[in-house]
């Protein structure tokens, strides 16, 4: 064989991937669960309309003493659905708060395609129900997990809370993506970001209260990067 000819066949397998992996981003990025079914005891659907017309579905579990607590909206990761994060939303609600399990556009059985701007819609527009269904609530928390942590720091910026919980947070999906994908320019292939740190050297979350908790046995956001 010869050497152009093996070259060229190398570049053509290297250019299939990259393309692949540029098409397809999107499924590399976002695992939405299904629809969970009705909510639990104690817990009701909250409809959320967001600014380009879609219709949400999150979970909300109400505190009766209203005076004594906030409201705490959960983002989630990556995987999954809200049905997934009922043990920390319980644990939050049993504290004495209104919590909000956030759902994003195409998780949970919600029309849409996630993407970095369709999540930050979703989340603007949860925080606006969350706030006038606990409107009694003293104050807002967010508490996002993974890349909930990343969509709860950009929406921090925008609308400060007055606490923010981080779990597993990382610098941006950019670098995420250099860990699991080396051999990838991830650089140049990735449509969306979450460049969480350069907002936080910007100084866009100055003043918020801020808690980040990492975990050295995350095998999908290396505590490093929290």
């Amino acid at each position: 064989m010869k050497i152009g000819t093996f070259v060229g066949g190398v570049l053509g397998v290297a250019g299939a991937v990259i393309g692949g992996v540029w098409h397809f981003q999107e499924r590399l990025i976002y695992f939405p669960g299904p629809d969970p079914g009705p909510p639990p005891d104690h817990w009701e659907i909250m409809n959320v309309d967001t600014e380009d017309g879609l219709s949400l579905s999150s979970w909300i579990r109400e505190n009766p003493d209203a005076e004594s607590s906030r409201v705490v909206v959960v983002f989630p990761g990556n995987a999954g659905n809200r049905a997934g994060r009922l043990a920390i939303g319980n644990a939050i609600a049993e504290a004495g708060h209104c919590v909000v399990l956030a759902e994003y556009r195409g998780y949970g059985g919600n029309r849409g395609r996630p993407t970095e701007a369709g999540l930050a819609s979703d989340a603007r527009a949860v925080v606006r129900a969350a706030k006038e269904r606990c409107a009694a609530a003293d104050g807002v928390v967010y508490y996002g997990e993974s890349l909930g942590a990343a969509v709860a720091i950009a929406l921090a910026a925008q609308d400060p809370p007055d606490a923010l919980i981080l779990g597993s947070p990382f610098t941006s999906l950019v670098d995420v993506g250099r860990v699991h994908y080396p051999w990838l320019p991830v650089e140049l292939l990735l449509h969306d970001r979450y460049a969480s740190l350069e907002r936080i050297r910007r100084g866009e979350l100055s003043g918020v209260p801020s808690l980040v908790v990492g975990g050295t046995g995350d095998r999908v956001v290396p505590v490093e990067e929290s």
